[in-house]
C-alpha cells in the first residue's frame, strides 16, 4: 500500500515539474500538466528532447 500511494505522489510531482517545464518554453502549463498525468516520464522527454522553446508573444 505504501508503495502505490509513493508512486502516485511521484506521479504528481513529475506532472508538475514537467508543467514549470512547459511554461519556461512559453507552452501551456495546465496542458502539459494534464499530459503528464497520462505519459509520466514519456512526457519529460518529449518536451526536453523534441520541443523547442516557443517564441514570445
Amino acid at each position: 500500500m505504501l508503495y502505490h500511494e509513493g508512486a502516485v505522489v511521484g506521479w504528481g510531482t513529475l506532472a508538475l515539474i514537467n508543467a514549470g517545464l512547459a511554461q519556461g518554453k512559453n507552452r501551456s502549463g495546465l496542458n502539459w500538466f494534464l499530459i503528464s498525468l497520462l505519459l509520466g516520464p514519456i512526457a519529460t522527454f518529449l518536451l526536453v528532447a523534441l520541443f523547442d522553446k516557443l517564441p514570445s508573444e
